[in-house]
């Protein structure tokens, strides 16, 4: 029988079924293939692809197409220093609608959208002033709770003055809070 060493019998027998683990002998751990170079890369990559998006997203003026700020829509008011000191600006929406009844259908038109102004209940005397409303048309939209609106400037030749009605039914769904199936709505009534 040969004899060992003693050396061969202290050390643990060699397996060849898996791999020997890497060295690692500065640490590292999950990062250990960053270095500062790579870092500064993706940090400017970054960077940039934030200033990108907001100069994309930002518009360079009064873009009609983009409407996105209570501030434009003021702005395009008619007469916008009267509405905005007597009433609220708002978004007109035109379109007509046709019903046909044999066979049913209802058809709409395409909206036409401009601004337009909401008066409050109580300053309906600016349209009097200006013998835009008569003394009827006033007390039929009072008795009936409701108050006026107007679309185009009030010096023009025939800007378009409506009784309208505020409808708290339909509620402002932008107000609801993701979760909550009957959040309280918020109405500034006129």
């Amino acid at each position: 029988m040969k004899r060992r060493s003693r050396s061969a019998y202290d050390r643990p027998p060699e397996r060849y079924d898996r791999p020997a683990a890497p060295r690692n002998p500065g640490g590292g751990g999950p990062f250990k293939a960053f270095n500062y170079g790579t870092a500064a890369l993706l940090g400017g990559v970054f960077v940039l692809g934030l200033g990108a998006g907001m100069a994309l997203s930002l518009s360079p003026g009064d873009n009609i197409a983009n409407v996105a700020s209570r501030e434009v829509i003021d702005r395009s008011a008619p007469n916008a220093e009267i509405c905005l000191q007597y009433g609220a600006s708002a978004i007109v929406t035109d379109m007509r609608l046709f019903v046909t009844l044999n066979p049913f259908n209802v058809y709409v038109t395409q909206p036409v959208m401009q601004p337009g102004c909401v008066l409050r209940r109580n300053n309906w005397s600016i349209l009097q002033q200006r013998k835009l409303i008569t003394n009827e048309q006033v007390n039929d939209c009072k008795n009936r709770m409701n108050t006026f609106g107007f679309t185009g400037t009030l010096e023009s030749s025939n800007p378009k003055i409506a009784c309208i009605y505020q409808n708290n039914a339909a509620g402002n769904l932008f107000l609801n809070r993701p979760g909550m199936v009957d959040a309280p709505q918020e109405t500034e009534n006129f």
